[in-house]
């Protein structure tokens, strides 16, 4: 594929590896990421089906947990072949280069946790990748891509797909809200209990599809590295690093995911079941589609602007958009954000490369 040919052939074990506790610190990095990950992005999945009251938190996450893992294990690995080939540097720079850049999204998306901001990690990831990659090769070491058919290729390619896959979800939280609201006028009542019942459904959907995109992210950066480290002789996710991922994302969900799901659940709209269930369906559907072609997506941005579109169903004034305002904020600046830490952080990770 286009995006794997940018991946640097590893060097022959034993020769010019890099020290085995560098990479080691690397592939926990990575994984370190995609518990922050979870923090951000996992929480959407369980948001509405708690602003609801759907669910239990404690049954919310016992739902997330199990098909955060399905989706990396049962989802293929196009996104992870797209990621895994957004730079192109010498082997013995990878393992640095993409420590560097994962280290970048890392640090913003605990900054953003803390604030209780829904930022975009795929954002962060992308941005900081290309920052490291630019410190360490100029222009070149970034593969910038395009499309290729239907399939995005390299850092362009990528932000089209996180461009598009909002309007998407706005789009289809709109229709979809418009469409439920009209199917359900005359039986709202005796509607309340089956709908509930189908946020469990799409709750789970929506935990799949977050795994089968997000996960992969982190599991073609680890293979990414493997590969330049001479540890893997081509591009085939091991079946550990797509277990790690998917535990790692279900761990940040379980751990912090709750200040980000306050701000999707209450702060953006005060979401109601059918709205919960139209909005996780509306991002499921989008965020599956991406995975299928191998599109990058950020979770957050799919979920948040479904969110708006069912909350924009109901009228302007049903959306808190002074909150919508400070997500938007923090997109905007996430990407330079990532890129400046993470140059920052290359010299340290070439050193312990």
């Amino acid at each position: 594929m286009a995006a794997t040919a940018a991946i640097p052939a590893g060097p022959a074990v034993g020769e010019q590896n890099p020290p085995v506790d560098g990479l080691v610190l690397a592939v926990a990095v990575a994984l370190a990421f995609d518990v922050t990950n979870g923090f951000h992005d996992a929480a959407n999945s369980i948001a509405a089906l708690v602003a609801t009251r759907a669910a239990t938190p404690g049954q919310a996450v016992v739902l997330a947990s199990v098909f955060h893992v399905l989706g990396p294990l049962l989802a293929g690995t196009a996104v992870a072949d797209t990621i895994g080939g957004l730079v192109d540097v010498d082997a013995s720079a990878m393992v640095a280069v993409v420590a560097a850049g994962i280290t970048g999204a890392l640090m913003w998306n605990l900054v953003t946790w803390w604030l209780g901001l829904p930022s975009s990690s795929s954002h962060a990831l992308v941005g900081g990748l290309v920052g490291a990659a630019l410190v360490d090769g100029g222009v070149g070491a970034v593969v910038w891509g395009g499309m290729d058919g239907i399939h995005p290729v390299g850092v362009l390619g990528v932000l089209l797909a996180l461009a598009v896959s909002p309007v998407l979800g706005f789009a289809a939280g709109l229709v979809g809200s418009a469409a439920g609201r009209r199917a359900l006028r005359r039986a709202r009542r005796r509607a309340e209990r089956p709908v509930k019942q189908g946020e469990w459904v799409t709750a789970a959907t929506l935990a799949f599809s977050h795994g089968a995109n997000d996960a992969q992210k982190t599991m073609g950066l680890i293979t990414a590295m493997l590969i330049a480290a001479g540890r893997l002789d081509s591009f085939t996710v091991p079946l550990w690093v797509k277990l790690t991922a998917g535990l790692s994302l279900t761990f940040g969900t379980a751990l912090g995911g709750w200040r980000i799901a306050r701000t999707l659940g209450r702060g953006i709209y005060r979401i109601r079941p059918l709205d919960g269930l139209v909005s996780q369906g509306a991002s499921s559907a989008v965020i599956l589609s991406a995975a299928a072609v191998g599109a990058p997506v950020s979770t957050t941005h799919v979920v948040a602007s479904s969110v708006v579109g069912v909350g924009a169903n109901r009228g302007r004034r049903h959306v808190r958009w002074a909150v919508v305002q400070e997500m938007l904020a923090a997109w905007v600046v996430t990407m330079p954000a990532g890129a400046t830490v993470a140059a920052l952080a290359l010299p340290f990770w070439r050193w312990l490369s």
